[in-house]
C-alpha cells in the first residue's frame, strides 16, 4: 500500500454482529467453543489418518486434507472475530485485512479442488471397485492434493494481485466480521467497476461450476448405481448423502456472496460465518466422526496411547 500517493488509512473497522454487549458476550462464547471444537476435531482427524494403519487409503488421505484446509480457513477468520468480540475497537490493519484475503481465497480455493477429488474418489470406489486401487495410485492422490494447493494460490494471487495497490482514502467500515474482497473492494477511492467484473466470473462462477460439477457426478454415481443393483442404490444414498451436505453448505454461501457481491444483503454475515466458522465444524462430523471405520481408528489410538502411558 503506498501511502505517499493519498492513501491515508491505515486500518479498517469490522463491525461485526451487534453492538449491545449482552449478544456479544453471546456470540463470545458460542464461537469460542465453535472453534474450539473445529481445532479439535480436524486435529484429532489429520492424526488419526497420519498414524492409524487401517486408514492409509485414498478416501481418507484426502480426508486428512480437507481436515487441514478446513483447519486453516478456520483460523484465518475465526480468531481475530472472536478477539473483536471483547475489544470496543474492532479494527484490523490494511495489511492484516489483505492476508485475511488472500488466505481466504487461498484455502477456499484449495478446498473446493479437493472437493472435485474426493467426488472423483467416490465415482471410482461405487462405478469401478476393482480398478479402484489402480486408478486411485499414490501419484495420482499426490497430484490431487499439490493441485489443490495450485489453483488456491492462482485463485487468490489473481484477484489479490489487483487489489493489494488500491488506493484507500474515505469510509474504513468494513460491514462484516472479517474482511472480504467485494466489501474491501467497495472502500477504494477510485473507480472500481472493471475489478468488480472480474471478482464475480473469479469467485462467484468457479464456485457455482465447481458446484454444479459436483452434483453432475453424484448424479452419475447414483444412476450408475441405480443401473446395476436395486440394493446398491440405498448404500450409495447413504455415502453420498454426507457429501451432498458439506457441498452445498460450502459452496452455496460462496455462491451467493459472490455471485450477487456488491449488493447490500443484511444475511452476508450469516453467510459468512457459515463458510468460514460452522462449515469447518460440520466437515469433520459428517464426514468422519460419523464414520465406523474412523471411530475403531480413533479408539483403537487412545488405547495404544493409554497402554504407552501406564507402561511408562
Amino acid at each position: 500500500m503506498d501511502l505517499k500517493n493519498g492513501s491515508v488509512v491505515t486500518e479498517f473497522i469490522l463491525l461485526g454482529f451487534s453492538e449491545q454487549w449482552k449478544l456479544q458476550i453471546f456470540f463470545f462464547v458460542t464461537f469460542s467453543l465453535v472453534y474450539s471444537a473445529t481445532v479439535l476435531g480436524n486435529t484429532l482427524i489429520m492424526v488419526t489418518v497420519i498414524f492409524s494403519s487401517t486408514l492409509h487409503s485414498p478416501m481418507y488421505f484426502l480426508l486428512g486434507n480437507l481436515s487441514f484446509f478446513d483447519l486453516c480457513l478456520s483460523t484465518v477468520t475465526t480468531p481475530k472475530m472472536i478477539t473483536n468480540l471483547l475489544t470496543e475497537h474492532k479494527a484490523i490493519s490494511i495489511w492484516g485485512c489483505m492476508a485475511q484475503m488472500f488466505f481466504v481465497h487461498f484455502f477456499g480455493g484449495a478446498e473446493m479442488t479437493l472437493l472435485i477429488a474426493m467426488a472423483f474418489d467416490r465415482y471410482v470406489a461405487i462405478c469401478k471397485p476393482l480398478h479402484y486401487g489402480t486408478i486411485m495410485s499414490h501419484r495420482l492422490l499426490n497430484g490431487f492434493v499439490i493441485l489443490s494447493w495450485i489453483i488456491g494460490f492462482i485463485h487468490t494471487m489473481s484477484q489479490m494481485v489487483l487489489t493489494v495497490n488500491l488506493p484507500f482514502c474515505g469510509p474504513n467500515v468494513i460491514d462484516s466480521i472479517f474482511c472480504d474482497l467485494p466489501l474491501v473492494i467497495k472502500l477504494a477511492c477510485i473507480e472500481t467497476y472493471t475489478l468488480e467484473l472480474f471478482v464475480i466470473p473469479d469467485s462467484g462462477l468457479l464456485s457455482l461450476i465447481c458446484f454444479i460439477l459436483l452434483l453432475i457426478s453424484y448424479t452419475v454415481i447414483l444412476v450408475t448405481v441405480r443401473q446395476r443393483s436395486s440394493g446398491g442404490l440405498s448404500k450409495a444414498l447413504s455415502t453420498l448423502s454426507a457429501h451432498i451436505v458439506v457441498v452445498t453448505l460450502s459452496f452455496g454461501p460462496c455462491i451467493f456472496i459472490y455471485a450477487w457481491p456488491f449488493s447490500s444483503f443484511s444475511g452476508n454475515k450469516i453467510l459468512s460465518v457459515f463458510y468460514t466458522a460452522i462449515t469447518p465444524l460440520l466437515n469433520p462430523i459428517i464426514y468422519t466422526l460419523r464414520n465406523q471405520k474412523m471411530q475403531e481408528a480413533m479408539r483403537k489410538l487412545r488405547f495404544l496411547h493409554v497402554s504407552s502411558t501406564q507402561n511408562f
